[in-house]
């Protein structure tokens, strides 16, 4: 008997030794790569920079994290955090209606229009979406050369004047930021609710009907609860990769950082990695706050 036979043999008749092989490549992967990095990271966040020298010290200190609530850095968690809250109720306000259809309507071909619809922006280079919106949004962009097209000039001039919201265009506005975001995120928000609503029986809805409901009612009191899981689920995936981007700010709106961008140049160009580190433990910590939440509403049973 060869060799390579008595080791299937042995497998077959040793199933728990199988079943240790295959998984301890991923179990090794995500213990070492992944949760590795992570202590590591956490740790580097517990020590703190020497002001003279610029120098890491290496002591246990809580000093860093005080620096998270100086009001530079205290602004630019509060702006990433607001900007995450709103791409994703935004994403789940547009993604409903889209989501709704595509459960509860689109049959054969058309179904696969969705999927490809949906999923085809996911195909093409990120970098490439975001310059393309780069440009849409530009002072010489597509949708400028449309207002002025409308003779709706005015109208964009005065929405860019509103302080914090606008800017010289769109392209260099906390808008223009809020725009792209929504639109890289906008397929991780439709898939989990279209997931959610498919699971949804019709006599429900029906039956709430003949019961005297009106459609708003049916919405509120048997739809929505029902399709809060996916909602929620929807809302993890926009919420984090939100928290963490740092491309989208960094190439459209203004100069104000969001967490992302502040890991980057206190990692970076300041070299400060400390603050960094203690700047990406927040992200972290959001998200388990949000993770354990959404446990308990069940959304993981949408994924």
């Amino acid at each position: 008997m060869s060799s390579l036979a008595r080791i299937s043999d042995t497998l077959w008749r040793r199933p728990r030794l199988l079943l240790l092989l295959l998984l301890a490549p991923p179990v090794l992967w995500l213990g070492i790569i992944y949760l590795g990095s992570l202590f590591a990271l956490l740790v580097q966040s517990f020590f703190s920079i020497d002001e003279f020298t610029g120098m890491i010290r290496y002591e246990f200190t809580l000093k860093t994290y005080g620096e998270l609530f100086t009001p530079a850095n205290f602004d630019i968690i509060i702006r990433t955090v607001t900007m995450a809250a709103a791409v994703t109720l935004a994403s789940a306000i547009i993604a409903f209606p889209i989501a709704y259809f595509a459960a509860r309507y689109a049959r054969g071909r058309w179904k696969a229009v969705f999927y490809l619809g949906i999923m085809l922006p996911l195909w093409s280079s990120y970098l490439v979406k975001v310059y393309s919106w780069k440009l849409i949004l530009a002072k010489e962009g597509i949708l400028n050369w449309a207002f002025e097209g409308l003779h709706l000039s005015w109208l964009l001039d005065a929405y860019l004047s509103i302080p914090v919201l606008g800017g010289n265009s769109l392209s260099t506005s906390v808008t223009g930021t809020f725009i792209v975001f929504v639109y890289v995120w906008m397929p991780f928000m439709i898939l989990p609710i279209q997931s959610a609503l498919e699971r949804v029986p019709p006599s429900m809805l029906e039956a709430a009907g003949d019961l005297g409901a009106k459609p708003r009612q049916s919405f509120r009191y048997v739809l929505l609860p029902l399709a809060l899981p996916g909602l929620i689920a929807g809302s993890i995936f926009t919420f984090s990769l939100t928290l963490g981007d740092y491309i989208i700010p960094q190439l459209v709106g203004t100069s104000r950082r969001f967490i992302g961008q502040a890991v980057y140049a206190h990692q970076g160009t300041a070299g400060n990695i400390p603050l960094a580190a203690a700047f990406a433990v927040v992200p972290i910590l959001i998200m388990a706050l949000y993770l354990w939440a959404a446990k308990r509403k069940g959304a993981f049973d949408a994924l």
